[in-house]
């Protein structure tokens, strides 16, 4: 699991020791991620399966994709498909997608790359594996998240962000025993790269065996670990958490995380997805690819798209770039 990685990790910024005054949140909840297919047969999590959506909010959907190791030929990726209403985050940790949209944004993203796309009126994309990927086939690992917009901002114009991974915020742990990459927001006063239009927090850590994380978290922020491979204890109570589960925290000054001393040889520390936000407490009307805030916008976003208002699919390929920058060539 590369991602971005530090060859010392003592000098980087440190998160501060958590104080007395400062209370770890607790866990209200843990659930395991049912597992299933995406796009043209990918296999995913669905990290968010079965938790009550006032609970996730600003969030509606995380998928872990993968940790797959392909054959050559296998590898596998999305059809062209419409979005409206909100944000996409594809987030690789191992392997490499390529990005396509009708709005002219676009790129190659590998590893602990960000590719963040505000479909917000709405647009067509695609994303899929490159060609040398698909002939020779390895490893891929990554996350897709959908942040909600909220109602004044649903048709905002569409944007496209590429964010490389040493864009990123890194930090260490108070004991230095585990790397924090910052995303976007900002963690104990580190800010990400990723510029959202909804107030969010968004990190990957990870934790060697035996190590404690405590992060400063802001109260008014949801708090949500999402276990992407090892084992360990997450809140107060040091609740069991292992990959593939989804721990959901309530109301608190810090969010403490731990990995268990002993750990798989697959998975020789605890990696982790630290996210939360602020709740946008709207009515929200989803269905498929659209994330609405009544049935009549999600019709309307229907018959938008069926009339072809969302964009067209590009009539000529974008040469995408094979040397890891950022790709926004003209078609």
């Amino acid at each position: 699991m590369p991602a971005i990685t530090v060859s010392s990790i003592l000098e980087l910024p440190r998160v501060p020791a958590p104080g007395l005054d400062q209370l770890p949140r607790p866990v209200r909840s843990v659930t395991t991620a049912p597992s299933g297919f995406e796009g043209e047969g990918f296999p995913v999590r669905r990290a968010f399966a079965g938790v009550d959506q006032r609970d996730l909010d600003p969030f509606i959907h995380m998928d872990q994709m993968g940790e797959v190791e392909y054959a050559p030929g296998e590898p596998k990726g999305t059809p062209w498909h419409p979005h409206r209403g909100f944000e996409t985050v594809t987030y690789i940790i191992d392997g490499t997608f390529v990005h396509q949209d009708s709005n002219g944004g676009g790129g190659v993203i590998t590893d602990g790359d960000t590719q963040w796309m505000t479909a917000g009126s709405g647009l067509l994309h695609i994303e899929a594996p490159p060609e040398e990927l698909v002939v020779s086939g390895g490893l891929f690992h990554g996350v897709q998240l959908w942040v909600n917009l909220p109602a004044a901002l649903k048709m905002t114009a569409p944007r496209y962000q590429d964010i490389r991974g040493g864009e990123v915020g890194l930090l260490a742990s108070h004991d230095g025993g585990a790397l924090i990459r910052v995303i976007a927001g900002e963690v104990a006063g580190h800010a990400g790269p990723g510029i959202t239009h909804t107030p969010i927090a968004l990190a990957h850590a990870t934790i060697a065996p035996g190590a404690r994380m405590a992060l400063p978290w802001q109260k008014g922020f949801n708090a949500l670990v999402y276990v992407l491979s090892g084992s360990g204890f997450v809140g107060a109570e040091r609740r069991p958490i292992r990959m593939g589960q989804l721990a959901v925290l309530g109301a608190g000054d810090l969010i403490e995380v731990a990995a268990a001393d002993q750990q798989e040889s697959r998975s020789p520390s605890l990696e982790v997805m630290v996210l939360g936000g602020q709740p946008i407490r709207e009515p929200i009307a989803a269905y498929g690819p659209f994330v609405m805030n009544t049935r009549a916008e999600l019709v309307q976003a229907f018959e938008d798209f069926q009339a072809g208002r969302l964009g067209v699919i590009p009539t000529t390929k974008r040469e995408l770039p094979t040397d890891n920058q950022p790709g926004h060539q003209v078609l």
